[in-house]
């Protein structure tokens, strides 16, 4: 039985590690014509679309309630600004530098849920939180000659993502899966609205960013819900392991597609990352979510 829900979970992973590189790809694809606020707001709108459709065939529309707005406006404002900062490096540094610092997601839940969630930080959390700033350390090589603002933008997308997480676990306690994804496009959609908008200047989709905005905004909810269903049939400490395939796939990906080098700094710092979210895991006390929260 164990087995089966491996091989189960790990499908499910495949999909979500697709969708995540397809995001990235996509990004990068409609980055020449669209700045990151209309991204944003065009891949909101494709995603109030789908989640519509899903809550009215399946019937579960009537889950959306108004408990919560100011959480999930946190929640959303957090997750709008981490998500620009991520299709922003995206385009100026290496793809798998950016998943590599993504991986701290897990090491900043850690940090932050004692000060918001009020949950205690054990002596092992504490390892685990230094080994992944090693980690991040070495991916980043802070210096004035290696430091730049996509690396500042990756590092800060990874914070914002983490009060993504810990705003979700508490939306959790008591919302639906739709609630939170209906005001997770909803709200987004109009901060895209506002920041793409203030200027009076909204570039629009042309034939060739049309698809790409589609398929981004398909993605990125796919990837959510497979990586939630992952975890729902296998532990943690069972999926992590599976979500770390994003980063050498993703280096693949800005090998064949962009010329990008492979740093193998980057995977250095990716292992002492991953370490520490392992040890957390296995050892320290709540398992937090792998993975980005796109």
């Amino acid at each position: 039985m164990m087995r089966s829900n491996t091989l189960t979970a790990a499908l499910w992973m495949t999909g979500a590690i697709t969708c995540f590189s397809l995001m990235a790809v996509g990004g990068r694809a409609v980055s020449s014509t669209l700045d990151t606020f209309e991204t944003m707001l065009f891949r909101s709108l494709t995603g109030i679309v789908i989640v519509l459709t899903v809550g009215y065939a399946t019937g579960t529309l009537g889950q959306v309630s108004r408990r919560h707005l100011g959480l999930h406006f946190g929640r959303n404002l957090a997750h709008f600004t981490g998500q620009n900062l991520w299709f922003f490096a995206i385009t100026v540094i290496p793809l798998a530098q950016v998943f590599a610092l993504e991986f701290t997601i897990p090491i900043w839940v850690l940090l932050l849920s004692p000060l918001l969630l009020g949950e205690r930080l054990t002596k092992v959390g504490a390892l685990a939180a230094m080994i992944g700033f090693a980690g991040i350390l070495v991916v980043a090589r802070p210096n004035p000659s290696s430091l730049n603002a996509g690396i500042v933008a990756a590092a800060l997308c990874a914070v914002c993502f983490a009060l993504t997480a810990i705003a979700t676990r508490r939306l959790t306690r008591s919302e639906s899966t739709m609630c939170i994804l209906f005001y997770l496009t909803v709200m987004q959609a109009v901060f895209g609205l506002i920041a793409a908008g203030y200027d009076g200047d909204i570039a629009l989709p042309d034939s060739q960013t049309a698809p790409w905005i589609v398929m981004i905004g398909f993605a990125g909810l796919v990837a959510h819900f497979c990586l939630t269903t992952a975890l729902s049939i296998a532990p943690a400490s069972v999926v992590m392991p599976m979500d770390f395939v994003r980063l050498p796939v993703i280096a693949i990906v800005g090998m064949l597609f962009y010329a990008e080098p492979l740093d193998p700094l980057v995977f250095v710092g990716a292992v002492l990352i991953f370490a520490g979210n392992w040890l957390n895991i296995t050892r320290g006390q709540s398992p937090a979510a792998p993975a980005p929260q796109h």
